[in-house]
């Protein structure tokens, strides 16, 4: 019997590495047609220069781990709060696209997030998310004059 174990490489890693390289390289290639040019040599292509390096550096490292078998045994899955913030997500969509407004997308994508952490008091959530939302749009509509998408409630303001 030897007394090293033999390690299986992880291959739930190694696709995990993949998929991280794969996202740093679209950064890469979605950054490399920006078009704006800065009187500074820091503009807006930093950014995105830096979310890629890191994005490939995490690639690299995890493809290392699973390689050696050295990542952590990951949990179980549970499926309700990933439903719970994609349904969210697309009532926010939804509603963008149909007229709903911001604001009101915005209120529910918080209440549904705060649920699939754990959080019951749903209506409190909602009131909260909606209060946020209009703070947000207050600030990026009124203050710095970006629009955001229009609905019955931003209309008002």
């Amino acid at each position: 019997m030897s007394t090293s174990q033999q390690r299986r490489v992880d291959v739930a890693g190694l696709v995990i590495a993949l998929i991280l390289l794969v996202l740093a390289g679209l950064v890469w290639w979605d950054m490399t047609s920006l078009q704006i040019l800065s009187p500074y040599d820091l503009g807006p292509k930093v950014m995105p220069i830096i979310v890629s390096i890191c994005l490939g550096l995490l690639a690299i490292g995890n493809g290392i781990g699973a390689l050696r078998g050295d990542l952590p045994a990951r949990d179980r899955l549970d499926w309700a709060p990933i439903v719970l913030i994609l349904g969210g997500l697309a009532a926010l969509i939804a509603l963008i696209v149909l007229g709903g407004g911001f604001m009101i997308g915005t209120a529910i994508l918080f209440a549904t997030t705060s649920a699939a952490f754990g959080r019951k008091a749903f209506l409190t959530d909602l009131l909260i998310g909606a209060v946020l939302a209009v703070l947000i749009y207050l600030l990026f509509a009124k203050l710095l004059t970006l629009s955001l998408p229009a609905g019955p409630l931003e209309k008002l303001l």
